[in-house]
């Protein structure tokens, strides 16, 4: 290994002001408060925890190095569970897109090919799209 694959890579940035660090820091927090009351309301009946888990997700991301490069290494692994909160984080994240595509994923692994309601209502839809 050489010395440029073992520096780390804030030494190159200026040094951040102690507001900018306390932000950041607070930014940590909210985002890791966000994910464990998102684990324990996944698991709740009628409680949207998983939005929230996704958005505590997305805060400690967009902070944290660290958690960015375990986030990249597990998309490295696992690329099909991770692509969906990929696309959460861009810029304009596609969600009405996000939430189809894991709707659409849910149903083929849930129910039988016959019993797919959103697949069915896709169909209606390009249809009377291709009829106008």
């Amino acid at each position: 290994m050489s010395l440029v694959t073992l520096r780390n890579p804030d030494w190159n940035s200026p040094p951040q002001s102690f507001w900018a660090r306390v932000a950041r820091g607070g930014l940590m927090i909210l985002g890791w408060t966000l994910i464990v009351v998102g684990a324990i309301g996944a698991v709740l009946p009628w409680h949207l925890g998983l939005p929230l888990l996704v958005l505590g997700l997305i805060i400690v991301l967009r902070s944290s190095f660290v958690a960015r490069r375990q986030f990249i290494g597990l998309q490295r692994r696992h690329p099909r569970f991770v692509s969906p909160i990929r696309r959460l984080l861009r810029k304009e994240p596609e969600v009405l897109a996000v939430f189809w595509q894991q709707v659409l994923r849910l149903e083929r692994m849930v129910l039988p090919r016959m019993w797919r309601p959103a697949r069915k209502i896709r169909r209606r839809i390009v249809r009377s799209s291709r009829n106008r």
